[in-house]
């Protein structure tokens, strides 16, 4: 008989040879068992050999307030881009057709393609494009390993008026990369929308497969983001914003981006953070991880910094300056004007986050977005990696120095929806007395104004005096001119144009063998506006452009369409200065700043011009990039006129005087 201790003993020994072989055999298991990083991808997904992509519904509950009319509902889904193909599918970027006034909160693995941050409006659909990882590889080059080929993006939001359990899917889903044609999704189930995107055989590149990186892309505009040196926490970026468009311009610019990694500025030079603070850090993780870090000499540790250009006066400072192409007030001029003022360059210090210290792991921001006054509004796409940028190396050697790593972010002159112009015109001419004034609330107007004016009534004619006199001044005037002339006014009174630069084209001379007109700018703003430029686009009368007299004229062609003239201030005369007090400011209306130029043009290039009805009047005007607001009407050709224009201002003087005597 076999001893207790013994048996006790043999028991002990067979557990642990039982646990030794139940840990071997799961240590034998598939590393894919406990993966949940990727999901499995769907079924459908074994039949395309292209970019497989698809929208799947998770869940919805109904959201406070409750309103019948526009009920808002939480939304989940999941966005699947999946590389099917026999391509390295590289910074990919998928439209999502969103209808029901969508408004998202988050999306992982991804950032929307036109530089806005979220939380962001998408109701009308929206293009989201991969980040952190912007490119797909193929099965073949990962053996099919799905955390490279494939990414999903984790969406969140609200959307108004589909309640469950109808389902809120999108109206269209497809690749936004050029060289793909996607056919219309198709619904499986009521929850998931699906499809296979595959090569335009049509569509031509010359671009190779084997080319590691996408090359540059043309635009309004361009923004390089070139690490020049990095270490193990920290590298050096230098920043260069660069103007293509002839008739773009940035004045002031703001330049905006998001930190992705809690990234900060420790310092910078060429620019400036708008807002010096570090306050973020010093309360955050990155004031826990660097402890030892002084604090009080970093710029900037907010998420969204925004950073802007430094005056002439520190473009020689040891400390902020000696950076080429700096420090110029935050003025980028087309290169029509001067080659060497379109583009602005600046480098900044930047500090990394735990776990991205390693020299290697760079990543640049996000959602950028620029700006300036008076200004063109730009929309700017995400950051695209490309070749290393290539510098003169500083120490005059005929050699260049080499980027670690280049990003290029493009951006787009745009036309928001609902915008309001900066700038505005007004015509006259020979034949008419009056001048058709720029628009009612042609760059906007306050939201209550029901007391004060009407923002739907159109503008009264004014005479040509009224154009150098603020539109607050403009009353007494205006009312006797329209007594003169039998016009009726309405009541209340016409809201103003509210811009900052108004534009007069008069109608100069009108001749058998050619014609002039008569330009002047006027600056309503207190800002004034050092290298100036306007252009005007007409296309009947643009090839018989002669001269300017007292401005810098050229003719310009736009698309490979010869109809603008551009024209800029001789020297000396390329500084607008802004609205100043009258001579005596207690009675004196204020004085805008203004230019003025008469411009000639000759019939003999242009056969059948008809100046008079419409031909000598330009189709678009811009100020500084910005494309002004034109009036609804043209004068009116008024060949049986009375007495003559010198007559008519005396009369309307002593009206205006007898009225504001009363």
């Amino acid at each position: 008989m076999k001893n207790p201790e013994t048996k006790t003993m043999a028991l002990k020994c067979y557990d642990l040879l039982l646990i030794l072989k139940l840990s071997l055999f799961f240590s034998l298991l598939p590393v894919s068992f406990s993966q949940t990083d990727v999901e499995a991808p769907s079924p459908a997904s074994d039949s395309c050999n292209g970019i497989f992509l698809s929208y799947a519904y998770s869940s919805g509950t109904k959201l406070k307030p409750t309103d019948p009319t526009h009920q808002p509902y939480r939304f989940e889904s999941v966005l699947t881009v999946m590389n099917n193909g026999d391509e390295v599918l590289k910074s990919w970027r998928v439209f999502v057709g969103f209808k029901n006034d969508e408004y998202l909160v988050s999306a992982s693995n991804a950032v929307l393609a036109d530089g806005t941050s979220l939380p962001a409006n998408v109701g009308n659909g929206t293009v989201f494009a991969g980040y952190p990882m912007s490119d797909l590889k193929t099965a073949i080059e990962t053996a099919g390993d799905l955390t490279q080929m494939q990414v999903q993006v984790k969406l969140v939001g609200t959307q108004f008026g589909v309640a469950p359990p109808t389902v809120p899917l999108p109206e269209r889903l497809q690749l936004a990369n050029d060289g793909f044609v996607c056919p219309k999704a198709t619904l499986q189930g009521k929850n998931e929308m699906q499809v296979c995107c595959t090569k335009d055989l049509k569509f031509k590149t010359n671009v190779t497969v084997d080319e590691e990186f996408l090359p540059r892309q043309s635009g309004d505009l361009t923004i390089m983001y070139d690490v020049t040196r990095t270490y193990g926490s920290n590298y050096w970026a230098q920043v260069t914003i660069s103007n293509h468009n002839p008739l773009g311009r940035l004045d002031n610019w703001k330049l905006s981006f998001d930190w992705m990694r809690d990234e900060f500025i420790y310092t910078m030079k060429g620019a400036y953070p708008h807002v010096v603070d570090s306050s973020d850090c010093i309360f955050g993780p990155q004031g826990t991880y660097y402890g030892d870090l002084d604090f009080g000499s970093v710029l900037n540790c907010e998420r969204r910094p925004t950073i802007i250009d430094l005056p002439p006066t520190k473009a020689n400072d040891t400390t902020l300056g000696l950076i080429p192409n700096c420090c110029r007030n935050g003025t980028i001029l087309p290169p029509t004007m001067d080659p060497s003022k379109s583009s602005s360059v600046f480098q900044m210090q930047v500090f990394k986050m735990p776990p991205n210290l390693n020299r290697s792991e760079l990543s640049p921001p996000q959602n950028w977005k620029i700006n300036g006054t008076l200004n063109p509004d730009y929309k700017c796409g995400p950051p695209v990696r490309v070749s290393p940028s290539q510098f003169p190396d500083p120490s005059g050697l005929p050699s260049n120095t080499t980027a670690v790593a280049s990003w290029q972010v493009v951006c787009n002159i745009t036309h928001p929806k609902g915008a309001s112009p900066k700038c505005c015109v007004s015509f006259s001419s020979y034949y008419n007395d009056s001048v058709v004034p720029c628009r009612t609330c042609a760059c906007g107007c306050p939201s209550n104004t029901a007391r004060t004016c009407s923002a739907n009534a159109s503008a009264v004619l004014l005479p040509p005096e009224a154009l150098l006199i603020p539109f607050e001044n403009r009353t007494a005037m205006v009312k006797a001119w329209a007594d003169l002339k039998h016009l009726t006014v309405p009541n209340p009174m016409p809201c103003g144009d509210n811009c900052g630069v108004s534009i007069n084209w008069h109608l100069y001379t009108d001749y058998s063998r050619g014609w002039s007109a008569r330009i002047t700018i006027f600056n309503w703003d207190e800002t004034a506006f050092p290298d100036w430029f306007a252009a005007v686009q007409m296309n009947k009368a643009t090839p018989g452009f002669q001269k300017m007299y007292s401005f810098n004229g050229t003719t310009l062609e736009l698309n490979g369409v010869n109809n603008t003239i551009f024209m800029q201030g001789l020297p000396g005369l390329d500084y607008l200065v802004g609205e100043t007090d009258g001579a005596n400011p207690q009675k004196d209306p204020r004085v805008p700043g203004k230019q003025q130029t008469v411009v000639s043009f000759t019939k003999k290039s242009t056969p059948g011009i008809n100046v008079a009805a419409g031909d000598g009047f330009p189709s678009k005007v811009f100020f500084n990039g910005e494309e002004c607001a034109l009036p609804s009407v043209l004068p009116i050709n008024n060949s049986n006129r009375k007495g003559s224009t010198t007559v008519l201002s005396t009369i309307l003087a002593v009206l205006v005087f007898m009225l504001m005597q009363q």
